[in-house]
Formats: C-alpha cells, structure tokens, sequence
C-alpha cells in the first residue's frame, strides 16, 4: 500500500509568563489595530466548556523561514491569557501536498530550525511593549513552555481518494511524534502513544509529552489547538510557582537566621517584614494557580474535554500542582511557627517589664518609708 499525501502545516507554540495578571479588556483597546478577538471553541459541544474570561487572539504578520535548505513563509499570532500567559504561534504550512515520510521530515525539520529560533523573543517584547498598560507587575520569567502541533487539514491516497483517520497507524507517526528513526516494538509504541482520540471517521488526535498531531479536515476547526494551548498555558503557571518557591525557601531560612541572630532581636519585631512576605507570598501564588485553573472548566465528559484532561495528565499537572502545594505548606508552616515565636518573646518581654515595675515598686517604696 501507497504512503498517505497530506497537506497541513506545523505550529510551533513558545508560552511566556509576563507578569501577575494582564487586564484583558484594556489589552484590546491597547490593540485594537490589530483586530484582537476572544475566541472560544466552536463545535456544538463545547458548551461543555465554561471559559470565564476567554483570551484575546491577535495577528503580528507572517516572516520568511529558513527550513530545511527551504524559504518558507510563516504565520505568527498571540494568545494572551488573563492570568498573566503569552502564547506565541508560528504556523509553517507544508510547501504543497506531500507524502506522509516527506512531512515527517518537514515536521523535524521545523523542531529543529525553532528550537532556538530568536523571532519569538522578538516579537514577544513588542507585543508587551503595547500591551504594557494592560499588564499588572510586568515581569518576564525565565520558565517558558515549548509545544509544537502537527497539523493536517487533508489526508489523502496516492488516487486522491479521502482517507479516514485509520490510515495514519501508530507505526507511521512514530518517526514524527517520537523523533525515532529504528521501528519500535509494539509494546513500546502503546506505552509512548497511549493518548490516541477520534471523534468521527476522518479525525484524530495523538498527544505525547512535547508535541501532538491532529487530523482535522474543516481548517475552521482549531478547537483541540485551543484544549492544548490552554494546557500548556497552566501548566506554565504551574512550573512558574513551582520555580518561584524553589527559589524563596531558601532565601527565607536564611532571613529567619539572620533575624534571631540580630542585636536586640527580642526588643523589637524582628520576623514583622519576613512574616508579611509570606503572607503576600502564599496568597498570591494561591490566588494567581486558582485563577489559571479555573480559567476553564469541564462540565461534560466529551472529546475536547477527554483531549484536555490528557493533555493534563500528560504534562503531569496534578504533580505539579502537589509539589506547589506541599512547597507553600512549608511556608504557611514556616508563617505559624515565627509568629507563635514572636508572640511568645513578646509575653517574655511584657513579663519582664512587669516584673521591672514590681521591682521599681518595691524599691520606691522602701526609699519612701
């Protein structure tokens, strides 16, 4: 049998933290030059997904590309996420319709000419040049997240006949999706490729860790993109407080260590600043994970929904999410134990004042008689 032709494209995904939060509604005046949407899904059933505050979608032009020995024009456009993401997405269509081995060479192509490609740095600081006034503590975090989709749109035979999502078998994606060169055994291609959805007859999508491709034939129909760009978007904030509170630990031991330490600590109080940055702490990284977790909701156990929750389970959020929590335990823990500290010299202290003053008392009184 003949190698599947398809025509598609692959969308490299680069996702940036920017700040706290970005004010959706200011950020579309700020670009209202660039047509900004708020895009939701399409299809019938995403009623089942409740997105609060939909992020903004703008155009920033397209760019030539070096792939492969071949000039290709790329498409790039932002996603910008209310709980401070930015997705950035450089969309390289396929030259023309090609055999299913030439777009898996494309596809690897493109993976390793974007893997250190400098327009998303570039274009991303002129987007937050505009977009300033809209964003609250504007800061860019070394954390990033990298995702790239393979995208079809038309999968056909070598007589043009339409083919049906059957026809791509896991045996023939592996070279893309897994980057393997040598056949792998078929126990090794369930346990890499267990994430496998289709909906109707001439769909698909196959998810892994850093990449997925998706067999859709209405090029209308980006509704499993957005699932997984929304994914990639938590699971950023997720490594971003997970990094913060890597970082803070211990910075804090070392404050507390520096506090006790210091002259006159029992005269004054000396955890007041290091107490009120955990406390400003725990409640911002509570508030900004809460935010981006509740920024979607499944109410409905349909495919884009199933396709979400794997590409969570895939990117291990729950662990994440654990790590985060049990990191800002130790600091609430830390919180309660400096304050009952403080507290507790404090009392010595009232104590020894009082007993100054009986003293001081005593001693008058007797001077007096």
């Amino acid at each position: 049998m003949g190698q599947p032709r398809v025509r598609g494209a692959a969308i490299v995904y680069r996702l940036y933290d920017v700040g706290y939060e970005i004010h959706l509604e200011r950020a579309i005046d700020l670009l209202a030059a660039s047509a900004p949407e708020r895009v939701r899904p399409v299809r019938g059933e995403a009623q089942a997904i409740q997105i609060p505050n939909p992020p903004i979608t703008v155009i920033l032009g397209t760019e030539s590309h070096d792939i492969d020995g071949l000039e290709v024009e790329a498409e790039l456009s932002a996603r910008i996420f209310d709980f401070g993401v930015v997705s950035l997405r450089m969309r390289i269509p396929t030259p023309a319709e090609i055999g299913w081995r030439e777009f898996s060479v494309f596809g690897q192509a493109v993976n390793a000419a974007t893997a250190s490609l400098p327009a998303f740095e570039q274009h991303l600081a002129r987007l937050v040049d505009r977009i300033a006034g809209a964003i609250e503590r504007y800061s860019i975090a070394p954390v990033t997240e990298d995702y790239i989709v393979y995208r079809i749109d038309h999968l056909a035979g070598e007589g043009g006949e339409q083919l049906t999502s059957e026809a791509l078998r896991d045996v023939d994606v592996v070279p893309l999706l897994l980057n393997e060169t040598r056949p792998l055994s078929a126990d090794a291609r369930r346990e890499l490729l267990p994430h496998r959805f289709s909906y109707y007859a001439d769909d698909l999508a196959i998810l892994t860790w850093d990449n997925a491709l998706i067999l859709e034939p209405s090029s209308s129909d980006a509704d499993v993109q957005y699932m997984l760009e929304f994914a990639n978007a938590q699971l950023l904030e997720l490594r971003f407080y997970d990094a913060l509170l890597d970082a803070q630990l211990p910075r804090m031991y070392d404050r507390i260590e520096v506090a006790r330490l210091g002259t006159g600590a029992l005269l004054r109080r000396r955890y007041a600043p290091i107490l009120g940055d955990l406390q400003r702490l725990v409640a911002d990284s509570t508030e900004l994970i809460e935010r981006a977790e509740n920024s979607l909701k499944v109410t409905d156990d349909v495919y884009l929904a199933r396709i979400y929750a794997s590409a969570l389970e895939i990117f291990r959020a729950r662990a994440w999410r654990t790590g985060v929590d049990r990191k800002l335990a130790i600091i609430r823990d830390t919180y309660s134990m400096l304050n009952g500290e403080a507290q507790a010299a404090r009392a010595e202290v009232l104590e020894l004042a009082i007993v100054l003053l009986i003293v001081a008392d005593i001693i008058i009184a007797m001077i007096v008689g």
